[in-house]
Order: structure tokens, then sequence, then C-alpha cells
């Protein structure tokens, strides 16, 4: 018994001993391998350190003070000053026409003409019966002062001469209702019937369009009233002819607000000698109002637009670098932006006069970054910018 028991506690202390090497292995590996990641994040943050911000390339430009005209803008169509779709106001065939689809006519052409042998044949009986209800009105006149007959016999004969007179004249109106004619001077559409075509009342035969002047509607909110009087100059540009833009003034405005938009029309008068400008086009208008102001001035690129503020990359001279070159570093500031204009944006606060702004590479920039100017690719920037025709 004696024996079996110092065997047991001399193998119960070989086994802890055994354990405690292994753990204070464990820990001088763990140990090791902790410090080592230590030692290297610790070097690589010496050497990033050490390294600085890297420089980037970007874009710039001076503002300055610029004047500037405000104005309105708004979208509208033309309008023709005069503009039909004529047609008949009675029933027939047409039996002529007398006009080439989008030809120039003059108020009073005839356009075309209806068959009209059934109602010229009706128009000769009522005259001849109108003829005889004179002669009969004449004689009796005559026979009335020798008392051959009594007053009441004249006045008989007189209302049925202008009855007959005035179904001669009703006759003659239809007759000229199938002669359609030019209401005013202006420019044809399209031939929308053919000859040997029954047409009845109303139906479509062809669009008459004045183009010169010609009317440009558009609308404005109520809070520019004010802004906006009869003679005003306006210049309108159509997409049509990109770069282009047709001058006129303000003809008339409306006298009553829309309801529904709070919004006013607007009517202004374009010249349109070269008939460009055909009705139902959509037109950008601008009406110069108020005095010209003086902004600085930048390119819309320069400022970059974020939920909480807007803001630019200042480029600020910090004199020149162990090589000899300017040391140039980037500060971000926030701003206050006005109108735009073409490529360009008024710049209310925020910035000076003469400060140099980075317009091209900020996704990089953070404050403090230093940076190379190279302005060789830079875009153009105007304030009335032409797109490019492809």
């Amino acid at each position: 018994m004696i024996a079996r028991g110092v065997i047991s506690s001399t193998g119960n202390r070989g086994l802890t001993r055994r354990m405690v090497i292994m753990l204070a292995t464990a820990a001088v590996v763990l140990g090791g391998i902790f410090g080592y990641q230590a030692f290297k994040a610790h070097m690589l943050a010496n050497y990033m350190r050490s390294m600085g911000q890297p420089v980037q390339t970007v874009a710039s430009a001076v503002a300055h003070y610029d004047m500037w005209q405000p104005h309105l803008e708004a979208v509208g169509s033309a309008r023709a000053v005069n503009g039909a779709d004529l047609s008949p106001q009675v029933s027939g065939i047409v039996s002529a026409i007398h006009f080439e689809s989008g030809a120039d006519v003059n108020e009073g052409t005839v356009l075309v003409e209806l068959m009209n042998a059934d109602d010229q044949a009706k128009l000769q009986a009522l005259k001849a019966q109108a003829a005889l209800a004179r002669i009969t009105f004449e004689r009796d006149q005559r026979q009335l002062k020798v008392q051959g007959v009594s007053q009441q016999t004249v006045d008989a004969d007189e209302q049925t001469l202008k009855s007959d007179e005035a179904e001669v004249a009703q006759q003659q109106a239809i007759l000229d209702y199938k002669i359609i004619k030019a209401p005013f001077a202006g420019r044809l559409g399209i031939r929308m019937v053919d000859l040997g075509q029954y047409v009845g009342a109303g139906t479509p035969i062809v669009t008459l369009q004045s183009l010169d002047p010609i009317y440009v509607d558009f609308n404005l909110p109520q809070q520019s009233i004010d802004d906006v009087k009869v003679g005003q100059p306006v210049s309108a540009s159509f997409d049509t002819y990109p770069g282009q833009r047709f001058q006129g003034e303000v003809s008339a405005i409306n006298s009553k607000v829309d309801p529904a938009t709070r919004n006013i029309q607007v009517r202004a008068t374009l010249k349109n000698p070269d008939h460009k400008i055909l009705p139902g086009m959509f037109a950008t208008v601008q009406i110069d109002s108020g005095r010209s102001q003086r902004y600085i001035t930048l390119p819309q690129t320069a400022v970059t637009y974020n939920p909480y503020g807007d803001s630019v990359f200042i480029i600020d001279n910090q004199g020149k670098d162990e090589e000899g070159h300017p040391k140039l570093v980037v500060r971000q500031t926030l701003v206050k932006t006005g109108q735009t204009r073409g490529d360009l944006v008024a710049i209310l606060s925020g910035v000076k006069d003469g400060d140099t702004v980075v317009t091209a590479g900020q996704i990089k920039l953070r404050n403090g970054t230093p940076v190379i100017v190279d302005n060789s690719t830079k875009p153009a920037v105007e304030a009335n910018p032409t797109p490019v025709d492809q």
C-alpha cells in the first residue's frame, strides 16, 4: 500500500511539470507572434508618416468678378398670328383644286371649288323669278297712279320682290360656300383632299398658317409678374437651330393667373422673315429683367454639391518645396451659389476675387492634399455654350 502511494505521487508531479513546460512554450510562441505583428504595424505607420500625402494632378481656374444680367427663362410653343384648318361650310364633290401643297398664297386666293352645276341652275331660276317680280311691281306702281290697281296689290308685289331677291342672295351664298378661298395671306400645308372626292361640311382641306411674324406662348410663375412688361425684349431658341436665337418682344400678358398652376400666360411676338419657325415648335424663351449684377463666377465643375452644403477646393501657395517648385496645397471651403449661366455659376460667398479653385480632380482630394496644376486639357467654359452638331 505504501509503495503504490509513492508511485502515484511521483506520477502526478511529472504530469504537472510537463503541463507547465507546454504552457510556457505556448506563451512564448504567441508572444512572439503578437510582438512581431505589433512591430510590423509600428514600422509601417512610421513609413507612411515619412511618405506624406501623395501629390495629385488637378485642373484649376481663377475666380473673378463678372457682370451678370438677370433673366427669366421659360419654355413655350410657337403659334401662328393667323392659323386655320380650312374646310367647306357645305357638302359637295371636289371639282377643282387650285393650289400646291406648301405654297405661299395671298388673301382671297381660290383654293378649292366644289361641284355646283345644280346650284348655278337654281340661282338662274331664282334670278328670273326675281326679275319677273320686279317687272310686276313696277307695272303695278304705274297702274296705281291712274287708279288701275289698289295700294294693297302694289304692297303685295313689293313684298314678293323682296322675298325673291332674298332667295337669290341665299342661293348665291350657297354657291360662294362651294368656293374655298384663303382668308388671309400665309403658307399652305399638305393637301388633304383629292379631285372628285366627296367632302362633308367641316372636312379639313388644307391648313393655312401666317408665319411672319409669329407668336411664342409661354408661362411664368406668378412671382415673376412684376418683372415682365409689354414691349420687353425677348429672345427665343429652338433645338432645331442650335446656337441661333430669334429676337422679339413681349406683346401680351394674360389678364388672369391659372388657379391650378399659379402661372400666368405670356405671349411674345418674334420676327420670322425666313419662315424658319413653324407653329407648334418647342421654344426656350429668355427675358432680361432688372439691372446687371456683379458676381464672382466659377465653372460649375468647380463646385461639389452635397446635402450638407456645397464646397470648392481652393489652392494655396505655401512657398517652395526642397526642389524649388511651388508647394501647392488644397483647402476645402463651403460656398453659397447663385444663378447659373451656361457653364458658369455665380458664387455669393466663400470665395474671393483672385482665388485659384480646383475645377477637375476633386474626387481624390481632401484638406491639405498637395497638388500639381495641369490645365493643358481643361475643357472650354462659356456663358452661352453651343453644342457641337454631330
